[in-house]
């Protein structure tokens, strides 16, 4: 198993060198190198094989970071979207979260850290460190403090539901996830698919996100 990541980045030092260090990975495959976000969408309009990660520059050429997730969260939601940027404040993580990147780390983070993160997001749809976790509670769990209840009736979701979303909120894996509630991987995969549809979102940073804003879950760092 590998996975197919694309890098999408203006830098080309930074580009190569970012490819280079994932290649020597076994379990990753970099398909394609962009350089800017008008190149990354032409090739993934013409790709026979969509990329299962896009590592992605915020400030780039043409089209930027922002706007190009913005698009492949529309149109190719089955993608996960790493932010990997030199800008490390809360207005710009804030940006990325809102418009649907899976993951956000900074251009200094040791080589294991963006492994690591490739892989969270490949497998479990989304991955959060502690200090973007923070950001993601206090920027949408603020704005609910008049409604500590959740806008929908208790039924909304059934407890196994319930349960299996405050595990997603915890980045467990489905073999995690499974473990802990002694269920199937396959039933976990069931109950990710029917909370998918329930709140309407596109994939496990959504379903974060959905929790948190309408007080599924409490605070999560």
């Amino acid at each position: 198993m590998k996975i197919n990541v694309v890098i999408a980045d203006d830098e080309e030092l930074f580009r190569v060198g970012i490819a280079h260090i994932l290649t020597r990975n076994d379990e990753v495959n970099v398909m394609f190198e962009a350089t800017n976000g008008k190149e990354l969408m032409e090739y993934l309009s013409s790709a026979e094989l969509l990329p299962d990660v896009i590592i992605m520059d915020i400030k780039m050429p043409e089209l930027n970071g922002v706007e190009a997730t913005k698009l492949i969260t529309k149109e190719y939601p089955e993608i996960g979207i790493v932010a990997l940027t030199t800008y490390n404040t809360k207005p710009f993580i804030r940006n990325m979260i809102d418009v649907g990147a899976s993951a956000y780390l900074v251009k200094n983070s040791p080589p294991k850290k963006v492994l690591h993160t490739i892989k969270q997001v490949y497998f479990n749809g989304f991955y959060y460190d502690n200090e973007v976790m923070k950001i993601v509670n206090n920027r949408y769990s603020s704005s609910n403090n008049d409604s500590k209840k959740s806008v929908f009736d208790d039924d909304f979701l059934t407890p196994r539901e319930r349960e299996v979303l405050g595990l997603i909120c915890l980045q467990h894996t489905t073999t995690e996830i499974a473990e802990k509630l002694f269920i199937s991987p396959r039933t976990v995969e069931v109950h990710r698919k029917n909370l998918l549809e329930k709140t309407g979102v596109k994939n496990g940073a959504g379903l974060v996100i959905f929790a948190i804003t309408n007080g599924l879950v409490s605070p999560i760092i």
